[in-house]
């Protein structure tokens, strides 16, 4: 075969298109046993080291042949897991009913191969052409020193997650109609980040929505609770009008907004009434982590920090709250952002304001002040860590657990032990603002009657006192040049989480404005006001 010829394979057979990344012929030797080792006779010597571009293109080629030919056990013998690999492919072809498949490999990357596949769905008399792309990746054997496929379920669809299958028959819900507290319809194409969350609203409220089941192509989730993907209709279902508590205006500069950096998630909500108004993430998959992120949350923390202060009468905002460059506490010692200079006569709210750790930690030996201290602020009044919240999907509530020892200090400033994400530190904002804990909903409580979590709230003057120092910080601390041009009624608080092992830390950052209060978080985005910082800036400023 010529130079630049592209090799497609159907039903096993090999045909040439112009074009392409110049794939030789090979034939197909099936020189595998059961547990993907030679059928030769004879010793010989385990390769090693990566696969060669040769390796790569034959391991590629008999792999697409097999799959192609619907010999999923061929296939998968070319694969580091066969019996996975041979499940999954065998449920392609008899579980998702797919059928003519055409599988064409384009230029490989090294060892990554992307390919196109063409295929035809066909279940009880109708069929419709389905065509996608995907990727595999060639590795050398761990025992055998063969070149093989890495197998993932990825590599048969790129919706696959661990676990996942693709299906075709009756759809497990119905579809529905989400639609924006305006009566807007939000559609996956139109809202991407959304896609993931309207997955799990139909698992859920399809049937109470009101809608008919169709037929359709899907992907069905090892967690049930994620809903299904469909990946093709091939008859109708009747959609049911689900409400939701979003606002599209929003939620489509939440989208935008989260664009800015990798790794993010924001959250927008109505703090007079907890009502969800935007939730978008910026993922490679398709976790959730708006809503069930479990990670250290920075210095957003010392907002509830400093209501336990309040709250504790240790300090008040124009008390006093010294700076120092360093601070020590059962032995760790902590230090503050690089640059930020010692104040000894600083106020709280200035150390507020300026994002200064010592202060915090000095503040955390103070009599009245326990171990269990900011657990009981966390429960108590701002409606977190009690597992309860019942927001109409799956969400994390928070965890703000008694540490001892040197963990006491660190969850003081968003460290050690405590887990957030930018659900709950909106809600924790909502809170500050307000000096009431509304739990955070998407779908309206009347919608099945569930059973909302509640706290107590926080005291008048613990309001006054933490608004007076967000909006210092907003107007002149660690989060005016994000906050910047906003108006007046704003209030911010700026995080930096360090994590084990990584170069540069998390940014977080929460604020609100008016009767909008929203949280982000970007992974390894550096300093609160870097990433986070202008994602909820431009969330705001829609809201």
């Amino acid at each position: 075969m010529r130079k630049g010829a592209k090799v497609a394979l159907v039903g096993g057979v090999f045909t040439a298109m112009v074009g392409g990344a110049g794939y030789g012929a090979y034939s197909l030797v099936n020189d595998v046993t059961g547990d993907g080792g030679s059928s030769r006779s004879g010793p010989a010597a385990v390769r090693t080291g990566p696969p060669t571009s040769d390796e790569v293109r034959q391991t590629t080629r008999k792999f697409l042949a097999a799959w192609s030919a619907g010999d999923a056990r061929e296939a998968a013998a070319y694969t580091n897991n066969r019996d996975a690999a041979a499940k999954a492919l065998t449920g392609y072809r008899e579980d998702a009913h797919l059928t003519k498949v055409k599988l064409t490999p384009k230029r490989a990357s090294g060892a990554r191969v992307p390919f196109s596949v063409s295929a035809t769905v066909s279940y009880k008399g109708k069929s419709k052409p389905f065509a996608y792309d995907s990727q595999l990746t060639v590795v050398r054997g761990r025992t055998t020193g063969r070149a093989l496929v890495d197998w993932s379920a990825a590599v048969v669809h790129p919706s696959l997650e661990k676990g996942d299958t693709l299906v075709t028959g009756e759809a497990t819900a119905p579809p529905i109609q989400a639609v924006d507290r305006a009566g807007t319809v939000l559609r996956p194409k139109d809202y991407p980040s959304l896609a993931p969350l309207l997955d799990k609203l139909r698992a859920k409220y399809g049937e109470r929505a009101g809608g008919k089941p169709g037929v359709e192509l899907y992907v069905r989730r090892e967690d049930e609770s994620a809903g299904t993907r469909a990946l093709l209709t091939l008859a109708k279902g009747k959609p049911g009008k689900l409400p939701t508590t979003l606002s599209a205006g929003v939620q489509k500069a939440a989208e935008q907004a989260v664009l800015r950096s990798d790794e993010s998630s924001v959250v927008a909500v109505k703090p007079s009434t907890g009502e969800i108004l935007a939730v978008a993430n910026n993922r490679k998959d398709a976790f959730n982590a708006a809503f069930e992120g479990r990670v250290m949350p920075g210095s957003t923390m010392k907002i509830l920090t400093a209501a336990m202060f309040l709250d504790k009468g240790v300090t008040k905002a124009d008390g006093p709250a010294p700076c120092p460059a360093t601070a020590t506490w059962q032995s760790q010692t902590i230090s503050n952002l690089k640059g930020m200079v010692p104040n000894e006569s600083a106020t709280f709210s200035e150390s507020f304001a300026r994002s200064c750790n010592t202060a915090f930690v000095k503040l955390i030996d103070e009599k009245g002040i326990t171990d269990a201290s900011l657990t009981e602020e966390a429960r108590n009044n701002f409606g977190l860590g009690g597992d309860d919240w019942q927001v109409g999907v799956t969400s994390f509530d928070g965890s703000v657990p008694a540490s001892g020892g040197p963990n006491r200090a660190a969850n003081a400033i968003g460290q050690g032990e405590v887990q957030m994400n930018p659900l709950n530190m909106a809600s924790v904002t909502a809170t500050a603002m307000t000096g009431t804990f509304r739990q955070p909903v998407i779908v309206p409580k009347s919608l099945d009657d569930r059973e909302l979590a509640t706290a107590q709230g926080l005291r008048a003057s613990t309001v006054q006192q933490l608004r007076q120092m967000m909006h210092r910080t907003a107007v002149s601390g660690t989060g005016a040049r994000a906050m910047a041009g906003l108006g007046s009624d704003v209030g911010a608080k700026t995080g930096s989480a360090e994590v084990d092992g990584q170069e540069k830390s998390d940014s977080w950052f929460t604020g609100y404005r008016g009767d909008v209060a929203a949280a982000a978080m970007s992974q390894r985005g550096g300093h609160g006001g870097d990433a986070a910082g202008p994602i909820v800036a431009a969330v705001l400023g829609a809201g």
